[in-house]
């Protein structure tokens, strides 16, 4: 499937080891990656577990690591307008997780690609019930919008709140591609009708958000505990 790599790091080449060893390393892993004959979960995981047995950096790799399965799930089209929280699944268990990695190292591929499948699961099943909870958050929002005339800034605004439940005016200006004053009265109309609220108390430099999508927003993380 992919040629299983240990490092080699003899004491004079430093930290990351040879580069040509590096070098070769990682152009064998962007060829796997390459590949289209195989499952994309399966493929993501050897990629995944192939990088972090490479370690090139001396930090992040983790992270990139985990970042690399995103890349890989929407390269090859598993996901289009969002991000799958694979990773988030992998980091509930990060003692299983290590010990999967442990097991590739040692040519043992098959934990890894059962921890990446069990991750997807998770994934697909928090993911739908992030997105139904945030669903209801807009829904909400409309309601308490009802009043407003059908061509009022604020319904500009509502579709941003989930990617940017923490806005100021100069933010609307943008998202909207609106004047100052258009951005005021969006802020203004939200306001009104208890979709955002103020939070620092101020007059200049004000701020305002979305207190519903955020604690969603929190809710979820707080469900990523990692054990």
């Amino acid at each position: 499937m992919v040629r299983r790599v240990l490092r080699v790091r003899p004491e004079s080449s430093g930290p990351l080891g040879p580069l040509f060893y590096l070098e070769w390393f990682l152009t064998d892993l962007v060829a796997f990656m390459r590949r289209d004959d195989l499952p994309v979960v399966v493929q993501a995981a050897i990629a995944h577990a192939q990088f972090e047995t490479i370690h090139p950096f001396v930090d992040g790799n983790g992270r990139t690591g985990r970042a690399l399965v995103h890349a890989i799930m929407r390269s090859k089209g598993v996901v289009t307008d969002t991000t799958a929280p694979i990773s988030a699944g992998l980091l509930r268990d990060t003692r299983g997780h290590f010990d999967a990695l442990t097991q590739y190292h040692r040519g043992n591929a098959r934990p890894v690609m059962e921890r990446f499948a069990d991750a997807s699961r998770f994934a697909t099943r928090s993911g739908a019930h992030l997105v139904d909870a945030l669903a209801g958050e807009v829904g909400s929002a409309r309601e308490r919008m009802s009043g407003l005339r059908s061509d009022a800034a604020g319904w500009r605004v509502l579709p941003h709140l989930v990617a940017h439940p923490v806005v100021n005016a100069g933010l609307i200006k943008e998202v909207l591609g609106a004047n100052d004053t258009t951005a005021q009265r969006a802020l203004t109309q939200l306001a009104a009708a208890g979709v955002l609220e103020e939070c620092t108390g101020k007059n200049r430099g004000r701020v305002w958000q979305h207190s519903g999508i955020l604690g969603v927003l929190d809710e979820y993380a707080q469900s990523l505990h990692r054990r």
